[in-house]
């Protein structure tokens, strides 16, 4: 089976205690057109993270698409998923390899710092991760980055960039230009007033710049 592509909307779940809550505001995202779903549960005991990662496992199957588990290793060996996400100070790259196995994804917080994801990508990530882009209410407090750090980073890097951190559509049609290949989102979808809807307007400014993108493309070369 090939590695899944880390691109288009990253779903990343809030802290929800209720699991039919959790899968049923998860499917609707899914639905809208999310390619990868990031779990993520702060607040959860062991046996909650390993219900809910097992129910959500099922769920992203059913869709092909790949269930990230964020900052625990061992239990995503456990329920099967596709891979792993790590930030500042959890397990090292190797580690999270070793545990996983081949075909697995790993993806690297690097917040603001490109030298960090120049790092990660030597050291074997399938993705690097920036941000906080824009002010974000899952991580109020999270470090700041410049959206001049994607362009940067398109030059430096061979590894699918992930943009995170506050990102309302209209953020997101700026950052794809300079270069994200998938746009991380949770408040924004989650706690939205129509899941699927929202989900489903990330997903079109995929399509839809890249599109104009290309089409500039074309004209610039039709006058040279």
């Amino acid at each position: 089976m090939m590695q899944p592509r880390v691109e288009g909307l990253y779903a990343i779940t809030p802290d929800v205690a209720d699991t039919a809550d959790l899968v049923t505001m998860t499917q609707q995202v899914l639905v809208g057109g999310a390619r990868l779903v990031q779990y993520r549960n702060k607040t959860a005991d062991v046996a909650l993270r390993l219900k809910q990662a097992h129910a959500l496992v099922n769920l992203c199957r059913k869709f092909n698409v790949p269930l990230i588990i964020n900052d625990h290793p061992d239990l995503a060996v456990e329920v099967g998923a596709e891979g792993v996400h790590v930030g500042q100070g959890d397990a090292s790259i190797t580690e999270v390899r070793r545990r996983l196995g081949p075909g697995k994804i790993v993806g690297v917080s690097c917040y603001n710092r490109l030298e960090s994801a120049i790092k990660a990508e030597q050291q074997g990530a399938d993705y690097v991760a920036f941000g906080a882009f824009f002010i974000s209410v899952t991580k109020p407090g999270a470090k700041t980055a410049s959206i001049d750090l994607l362009s940067l980073a398109k030059q430096k890097l061979h590894v699918p960039l992930v943009a995170i951190g506050g990102i309302t559509p209209c953020h997101a049609i700026e950052l794809i230009c300079l270069g994200a290949d998938a746009i991380a989102a949770s408040n924004a979808l989650f706690r939205a007033r129509n899941i699927q809807s929202a989900a489903k307007h990330y997903s079109r400014l995929f399509k839809q710049t890249r599109h104009s993108i290309h089409h500039t493309y074309e004209l610039s070369h039709d006058f040279t």
